[in-house]
């Protein structure tokens, strides 16, 4: 089986995604506008952003968000979760992973938190 990583662009120490045989993981995204500060607006833009993202990503690796298998979600508050899955409903339509959320203190106030993994065969 052979490992491959995408390195990210930002000053941390971890890959943004690893291919391991025919499972692509991606780390947790947060909307983070280019200077890395967390974007204003609440949950639902927040979670617009992160989802836009993660299908960059995805699409940098080859794989699309139909393609995606396991999310694990972290909210700051579980009172936005009704407000979240709106948005979330429209990226994934037709194609539901499976899915965690928690609650949880995020990066700089950040309201939403994602990582997936997909299946690339």
């Amino acid at each position: 089986m052979s490992i491959e990583r995408y390195p990210t662009p930002l000053p941390v120490p971890f890959s943004k995604a690893v291919r391991a045989g025919g499972f692509l993981f991606l780390s947790g995204v947060l909307a983070m506008d280019a200077e890395a500060n967390i974007i204003e607006g609440g949950i639902q833009p927040q979670t617009q952003a992160v989802l836009e993202r993660v299908a960059l990503t995805l699409g940098e690796c080859g794989a699309r968000m139909s393609d995606v298998v396991r999310v694990t979600v972290w909210l700051a508050d579980l009172g936005d979760f009704a407000a979240f899955n709106e948005v979330y409903a429209r990226h994934f339509a037709g194609a539901l992973p499976t899915r965690s959320t928690v609650q949880a203190e995020l990066y700089k106030g950040a309201r939403v938190e994602i990582e997936v993994q997909a299946w690339v065969g």
